[in-house]
């Protein structure tokens, strides 16, 4: 790293100026989300948009506009997508500021508060208590000036910075004053170039997308192949104009396209993350709803996660010889220290500062030295000097004592941060341990666990979810907080200097322990690897830069609202108020789209089969289509879309179990089989009894609307009163617009009320031939090995 050299007046504004000139500023072009036009590309360029949009604009070129509602479909749901990722982008824009805005430099000889972006290569910046470091650098100045790097080495415990002691950019100041000497800036600087590797936007895995784009790739195909054939035969036989050849075929592209399974799973999507967000949970993907529900492991960085990032005073064992009230008298005057670190900040809230004691001497903490001092005149017996620090440290100054030793190791084998107290006569001089020293109390620290951590834990457990405790920081102390919130196996830590490089040796220990302490990066990185070579659907959770890498690769990346701005960019959640145990309310909602999306899809490919089953009878027989557009857009929204947007939306507390697409087949391939063949009976007996197409088609509308009325019934099991009310209301608009004048019109709905007998029983048989079906279908899946039962949401 470059050594410092500007002066302590700073740079002066020739040197500024000439910096900028040359584009060494603290500027960072990078963009923590995808810019607006990727999002509006994605979310309208899709295949399922092109599908409809060629058959809306083939619709309105030869028929009736009341024949191309369903070109609506297209609009709403990139409409969804669009504004979701949008308030996405600028939730997250508005959290990737640096939680400094403005930097304090030293340019002229006077010290100018500045914007971050101006700071310049070589500019000297004051730090204090607080303040975010904004570029890496050289310590200049140091007064007791202590840096949390958590955010970018994982390490929580704070790092005492000299004089020429470097400074990376996104570390924290948490005790002392300071200045340093910028030596990289912008994408130059540490956390810029750890983060490059996040640039890139990543969408999160979804099953239940993945399904539906499997079926949108089959039914394209069958379109293509499906579609210039039913044309030819539609015109070839003769009697059909162009314009009805055309809109009959429209008509069965159209049912065989499952739009609103689309719509509706963006809908439901769109919901639970806007239910979300009430709870400042920021949802950036909209599959990523889905995600966390079927996550099996989830990594947790201890640091910013299980724990709050403060550390608290635990208990003080005074020892042979000293008194408890001098004891405490000493730490209340180590703790009014006018530069306290973390420690001394925990101490400070345990024991009052003490009135007469008098500091002469300061020696601040030091991660070299492991102790921290100060002399006091007036205190005690007066000139006395008092210590604290690492025991193994402090001991080597002090008489031997092999039963001191024996209680610091039975503390520290706990997990616990043990410091030991000690008193000289001497004072203090220079940087130097003062000899001989006599040890006066032991104290122990807790690091101050999230309240809501221990619930959590043992909801994921209950779930049957694994947990992986990983930190930067010693496996003891990772154990031990572990062990508090009630992870399993946290008695047994490993330290990850001694795992092995090997991505299936790793993924062996990985399987049998659950915590783990000096985590690199890169080691993250290759858990998340492991975890998923045996098959997992691992979520991450992190706040530091140091997580994003592994953020970015688990299947579901969680970040906290405080951490570090690359962290957020490359995660799908954002919990916007830092609160873990937010996650269990995201799993209960994944779980309900999931759920709920699967309950209602088969009312979707239902009509999808039953329409392709027509096109090719259709083709092969060379007869009109049985249905004009309007009318598969009425039966549909009555039978699919209202209904199926309110059951998607009905609370569920199902588990998660694979298999989405294959469950959904086993129900609604035979039962659009059935309709089809019910379908082409209503059709063909009203055909032979010469009545007007309009009425032969009206007829197999009814068949069809009854049938989907009965699968109704079936996907709102158990049935519940307002399950009863949604039913009956559907049939009851289907009878108005059979009756009223204006909607019989408009959805071209006339039939003799003989024929309208007849397709009211042709549709009940069907009926009853579906729910045989669809039950023989139900209880063999639900034979089926499952891979978790009920749960109960949170």
């Amino acid at each position: 790293m470059p050594t410092a050299t500007t002066a302590a007046t700073g740079l002066t504004a020739a040197q500024v100026a000439e910096r900028v000139a040359a584009g060494k500023v603290n500027r960072v072009d990078r963009q923590t989300s995808r810019p607006l036009s990727a999002i509006i590309r994605s979310n309208v360029l899709t295949r399922f948009n092109a599908i409809l949009g060629a058959l809306f604009v083939a619709v309105l070129a030869v028929g009736s506009p009341a024949d191309a509602l369903f070109g609506l479909v297209i609009v709403w749901n990139a409409l969804i997508g669009i504004v979701q990722e949008v308030r996405a982008k600028r939730t997250l824009d508005r959290l990737a500021v640096l939680n400094a805005p403005t930097a304090r430099v030293v340019r002229d000889g006077a010290v100018a508060e500045i914007a971050v972006g101006d700071v310049v290569l070589d500019d000297v910046l004051r730090l204090q208590t607080g303040d975010q470091v904004l570029a890496d650098g050289a310590v200049l100045e140091s007064d007791g000036l202590e840096i949390d790097e958590s955010l970018l080495t994982g390490e929580s415990d704070p790092v005492d910075k000299s004089t020429s002691d470097q400074v990376l950019s996104g570390s924290i100041v948490v005790a002392g004053s300071g200045a340093f000497q910028a030596t990289a800036v912008g994408a130059e600087a540490y956390a810029q170039r750890l983060a490059a590797e996040t640039k890139k936007f990543t969408r999160s895995k979804s099953e239940l997308m993945a399904g539906i784009n499997t079926l949108l790739r089959y039914i394209s195909w069958a379109l293509v192949i499906i579609g210039p054939i039913l044309l030819v035969s539609q015109l070839t036989r003769g009697n059909e104009s162009t314009e009805d050849a055309v809109v009959g075929t429209v008509a069965a592209l159209v049912g065989m396209a499952p739009e609103g399974l689309v719509l509706l799973t963006s809908i439901a999507f769109l919901v639970g993350a806007l239910t979300l967000a009430r709870r400042q949970v920021l949802v950036q993907e909209l599959p990523a709803v889905e995600g966390l529900a079927r996550v099996d492991v989830v990594c947790l960085d201890k640091t910013g996660t299980l724990t709050d990032g403060a550390i608290s005073f635990a208990t003080m064992e005074v020892l042979a010889g000293q008194t408890r009230s001098e004891a405490e008298l000493a730490l209340g005057a180590l703790a009014d220290d006018p530069h306290p670190n973390a420690t001394l900040g925990a101490l400070g809230a345990a024991f009052p500062p003490s009135a007469g004691w008098q500091r002469t001497v300061t020696v601040p903490f030091s991660s070299a030295r492991k102790w921290s001092g100060a002399t006091f005149d007036g205190g005690g017996d007066g000139g006395t000097s008092w210590v604290m620090g690492a025991p193994e440290i402090l001991l080597a100054a002090c008489p031997p004592d092999d039963a001191l030793r024996a209680r610091v190791d039975e503390l520290s084998s706990s997990g616990q941060r043990v410091l030991l107290v000690a008193r000289s006569g001497t004072g203090l001089h220079d940087e130097t341990l003062p000899t001989p020293l006599s040890p006066a109390a032991l104290l122990t620290f807790e690091e101050q666990v999230r309240p809501d951590a221990a619930d959590t834990m043992s909801y994921f457990q209950s779930q049957g979810v694994g947990l992986r405790v990983i930190s930067g920081d010693n496996p003891r102390t990772v154990g031990a907080v572990a062990a508090r919130v009630g992870v399993p196996h946290a008695g047994q830590p490993v330290d990850a200097r001694r795992l092995p490089e090997d991505i299936a040796a790793l993924a062996e220990v990985l399987d049998t322990s659950t915590v783990f302490g000096r985590v690199t990066p890169n080691q993250k990185r290759a858990f998340v690897h492991a975890l998923q070579q045996r098959a997992h659907v691992v979520a991450m959770t992190g706040d530091g830069v140091n997580d994003a890498l592994a953020l970015k690769d688990a299947d579901i990346g969680v970040a906290m609202g405080n951490g570090a701005p690359a962290t957020r960019a490359v995660a799908q959640i954002v919990l916007l108020d830092s609160r873990f145990s937010q996650l269990p309310r995201v799993v209960a909602a994944g779980r309900q789209v999931i759920a709920n999306i699967e309950r209602v899809a088969s009312l979707f490919l239902i009509k999808n089969v039953y329409s392709a089953a027509l096109a090719v009878t259709v083709a092969i027989v060379a007869v009109p289509y049985p249905f004009l557009p309007r009318h598969l857009t009425l039966v549909s929204m009555l039978t699919i879309g209202l209904p199926a947007f309110v059951l998607s939306l009905a609370p569920s507390n199902e588990r998660y179990r694979p298999g989405f697409l294959h469950r959904v087949l086993a129900v609604s391939v035979p039962t659009g089989l059935i309709t089809a063949v019910a379908v082409m009976i209503a059709y063909a007996l009203a055909r032979a009894q010469e009545v007007r197409p309009d009425e032969s088609r009206t007829a197999a509308t009814v068949v069809a609307m009854v049938i989907g009325l009965v699968v109704l019934f079936l996907v709102a099991q158990p049935l519940v009163p307002w399950k009863v009310a949604l039913i009956a209301s559907m049939g009851g608009l289907f009878a108005l617009a059979m009756v009223i004048p204006w909607a019989r019109k408009f959805f071209a709905l006339y039939i003799p009320w003989t024929t309208l007998v007849e397709a009211l029983a042709i549709g009940a048989v069907a009926g009853g031939a579906v729910v045989v079906t669809w039950r023989m279908a139900r209880h063999r899946l639900d034979s089926a090995p499952r891979r978790a039962g009920a749960v109960s949401p949170p």
